[in-house]
């Protein structure tokens, strides 16, 4: 059998969603940041400009930001995106 590139059930990750474990710690980095700041997931997507199933994705690791993305999640959190991804590299 070929190796998946989906993660395990337990992660509850959607059959079409792509896990991958820089995504994941990227969105560990975000979760940690949100919830340091006491936003919800929706009052971080409102001030990102996204869809809060997004931001959700986005944290559960099934969802690959791009760059512009990133850096209006950082804007939004108040703090430099090298921060964010600094800490998911660490992880």
């Amino acid at each position: 059998m070929a190796p998946s590139s989906r993660a395990p059930d337990a992660l509850g990750v959607g059959s079409k969603d792509q896990w991958d474990p820089l995504c994941a710690a990227f969105g560990e980095a975000v979760r940690a940041r949100r919830e340091r700041l006491g936003l919800s997931q929706e009052e971080l997507a409102h001030r990102a400009e996204m869809d809060r199933t997004y931001a959700s994705g986005i944290e559960r690791g099934v969802r690959n930001p791009t760059l512009r993305v990133i850096a209006r999640i950082a804007k939004a959190l108040g703090t430099p995106a090298h921060r964010l991804l600094a800490r998911a590299e660490r992880s």
